[in-house]
């Protein structure tokens, strides 16, 4: 039996398909079969490039259904390169959990890096943060939404935080930063495409901005700079206000809630937040 083959974890350009790297177009040239999460997107890729290799469909619907199919095809002998749509196989794409599968067979995984959105935004956000987090793409509905964004405020204390989010989804998602967030973020939509945009803005500037979203977009929050949220004692009365608004603008009718949210939005503690709406009951 001939040795076995190798898993190529491609990384394929997010945009310009001149990003792609030199070593990327020799592996896609020289193994036996490429597993893309869209058929006819890599199709693209390969034709412009001039690869003729055999396609299968590799998807979040049906990968784990493949996973024997493409091991067998590493057992026997032959390389397969895993790519998706654009960027890094198991970043926020399918991948993870062939990758996983032909690592427990004992085969040889060879990670190929390119291109990422989360780089690419980090580097022109032009941030000063000490590391970043990246979230992925934020839940949709119910309670791991809202445990989403808690923690992306926690997150934001300390470094900036990265994330996806879909154009017919950004408004809402916006919404939802509106009270968490009280400094201006970047967004970078269609990285690396002809209608590139770099914009930095509040929520609300974001929301006025983005009126009919359209494209992939790329979030990140720059860490809270607690020294300049300190530096402006807010009146009283100003902060009773914010926890108001949350209250009733926000999806929470907990008080402990909207404290730690307006805590989050001013740089003060909700210990803090408690103590003002006190001083306020006091004064009435």
């Amino acid at each position: 039996m001939p040795p076995a083959g190798t898993l190529y974890v491609v990384a394929t350009p997010i945009g310009n398909l001149e990003d792609i790297t030199l070593r990327a177009l020799k592996v896609l040239k020289s193994v036996q079969l490429v597993a893309a999460e869209d058929t006819r997107r890599t199709g693209i890729l390969l034709r412009h490039f001039d690869i003729d290799v055999p396609i299968i469909s590799v998807h979040e619907h049906n990968e784990r259904a493949r996973v024997d199919k493409i091991v067998r095809h590493i057992v026997k002998g032959e390389s397969v390169a895993l790519v998706t749509d654009a960027g890094t196989p198991g970043v926020s794409d399918p991948g993870a959990a062939l990758v996983a599968a032909v690592r427990a067979g004992g085969y040889r995984i060879e990670p190929i890096p390119g291109a990422t959105a989360v780089a690419a935004a980090i580097s022109a956000a032009g941030i000063n943060s000490d590391g970043f987090t990246f979230l992925g793409f934020p839940p949709f509905r119910g309670k791991d939404r809202k445990k989403w964004f808690d923690t992306v405020t926690d997150a934001t204390k300390d470094r900036a935080v990265v994330f996806f989010e879909a154009p017919h989804k950004l408004r809402r998602t916006l919404e939802d930063l509106l009270f968490s967030v009280d400094r201006p973020i970047f967004v970078a939509r269609e990285l690396t495409k002809l209608h590139e945009e770099l914009v930095w803005g509040s929520p609300n500037d974001l929301l006025e901005k983005f009126e009919h979203p359209q494209g992939e977009f790329t979030l990140v929050i720059p860490p809270l700079d607690r020294r300049e949220a300190r530096h402006e004692i807010r009146p009283d009365s100003e902060i009773a206000e914010l926890v108001g608004q949350i209250t009733k603008t926000a999806q929470t009718k907990s008080l402990r809630e909207a404290a730690r949210l307006a805590g989050a939005q001013l740089g003060m503690s909700a210990k803090e937040v408690y103590a003002a709406l006190d001083r306020v009951k006091l004064g009435q």
